[in-house]
């Protein structure tokens, strides 16, 4: 793997991919230093690698003879050291151009689409560390059984996550695209779904000839965009005509076992660990292209039953009291809906908590009665402020987290606005019944919730 440069400093060190790009860079010998707002254990795993990390942001952290300084989607132009950046005329990139250099000299893999991509990405990596394939790989979370979010590796093969926020998917040259589905979201970037829709029939369009698009026999959209490949398409669905079909589906307390068909000839039967009809796509299509990747069908069936998931996608953290606590990114209507479903199969006796953190205020605003239909399988809800991402302050103006109880109130819904993390840990750990299960859901910070409680429980217990 070749990189640009010799010396190298990223501000936002501490995100997931941020931190992934580091340590690749690392592993190959770059002098790397970072910065970010708050310490970690991430962070912490960086220096032992060798980084220089520092807390805070401040011109001064910019060693010199640094000749390329990479940003996170997160850093504004007023930042002081992007500024000392501009400053000092050092090359700025972000970081899916960053990821697109290292990607550029292997076979790329890139799972795209608007839910999906963290687990497909773990489920595929996965597969591939199992075969022997010893792939370098960036997924958006922790994978306990990787024991990692990215490494590099030798093989020859990289798999990342391809974003489309902001149509920085459009740095990657993969040779092999995974399309999950196409929703609206990021509509504080993209003015609707037809301007998202065609972000995608760029991306796709910058597959090789000799490449693969392998998209969702389910989704319109995805299927709308495939027009647009010059390479390869194939479709993946379950109980309906695909190239790749999973047939046959058995549920055990939320848990699939389905049969794989590939153009009417079954292959393998494959059990899966984790919970969740929507994981059986995310398993089909990751099993797909590791067959293109010369898996074996038997390899890659028993890497999936293995499994474990990634952090933060419906995590089971811990429990206490005989109440199970779990977390999950979910934050997006869609994916609400599928985890509370998973949620309700797998844990099929108690009262479901759920403590939803609205991410982004512009999010929030364009789908704030589809939230309120998305919650019907909780109990009890609890709704804390809106995480703050990007979003200006006449966004901020125009919705707050008491709109959404209302809504949600209003479609039936034993819901309650709680703004403060303390109050909602007492507001639980005071209600909760022995087989009640609590899942904090969201994209921000919501997770430290179902931490505190824990803790709670088990120190009142």
């Amino acid at each position: 793997m070749v990189f640009v440069s010799d010396k190298v400093h990223l501000i936002g060190i501490g995100g997931v991919g941020m931190s992934g790009v580091a340590r690749m860079l690392l592993s190959e010998g770059v002098s790397v230093s970072g910065s970010d707002m708050n310490d970690s254990p991430v962070l912490d795993a960086l220096k032992q690698m060798g980084a220089d990390i520092h807390i805070g942001h401040d011109a001064a952290n910019i060693p010199a003879g640094v000749s390329l300084v990479v940003i996170s989607a997160a850093v504004k132009e007023e930042n002081p050291e992007l500024s000392e950046a501009r400053r000092r005329d050092i090359e700025v990139i972000k970081y899916a151009r960053a990821l697109g250099l290292l990607m550029a000299s292997q076979v790329g893999v890139a799972v795209s689409g608007t839910h999906g991509k963290t687990t497909t990405t773990a489920m595929l990596a996965w597969i591939l560390s199992q075969a022997s394939k010893d792939p370098s790989f960036v997924v958006g979370a922790h994978v306990p059984d990787l024991d990692t979010s990215s490494r590099e590796g030798s093989g020859g093969i990289f798999v990342a996550e391809a974003c489309e926020y902001d149509r920085s998917f459009l740095n990657l040259r993969p040779r092999i695209t995974i399309i999950t589905n196409i929703e609206e979201d990021h509509l504080d970037y993209y003015h609707d779904l037809g301007e998202i829709v065609s972000a995608f029939k760029e991306f796709v369009a910058l597959l090789p000839s000799d490449g693969l698009l392998l998209v969702n026999a389910h989704d319109r959209n995805a299927l709308a965009v495939a027009g647009s490949s010059p390479a390869p398409v194939e479709t993946f669905g379950a109980r309906i005509s695909a190239d790749w079909q999973a047939v046959n589906l058995r549920a055990d307390w939320g848990r699939y076992t389905f049969d794989v068909v590939n153009r009417g000839s079954e292959i393998i039967s494959v059990s899966l660990a984790i919970p969740g009809v929507h994981n059986v796509l995310n398993a089909l299509a990751a099993l797909a292209v590791a067959h293109t990747l010369d898996v074996d069908f038997r390899t890659a069936a028993e890497s999936l039953a293995s499994f474990r998931g990634a952090a933060r996608r419906f995590q089971v953290i811990g429990e206490a009291a005989s109440v199970t606590v779990i977390d999950d990114y979910a934050h997006h209507p869609t994916e609400i809906q599928v985890t509370l479903k998973a949620a309700r199969d797998f844990f099929r006796s108690g009262r479901l908590w759920v403590v939803f953190q609205p991410h982004q205020y512009s999010r929030t605003r364009f789908f704030l009665k589809d939230f309120a239909r998305s919650f019907s399988q909780a109990d009890r809800m609890i709704v804390p402020d809106i995480y703050f991402v990007r979003d200006s302050d006449q966004e901020r103006a125009c919705v707050n987290a008491g709109d959404l109880v209302r809504e949600l109130v209003g479609f039936g819904y034993d819901a309650e606005y709680v703004p403060e993390f303390s109050d909602i840990v007492d507001r639980v750990a005071s209600q909760v019944e022995p087989g009640d299960v609590v899942i904090t859901m969201g994209a921000g910070n919501v997770n430290e919730v179902g931490y505190a409680l824990l803790e709670r429980l088990r120190t009142d217990s």
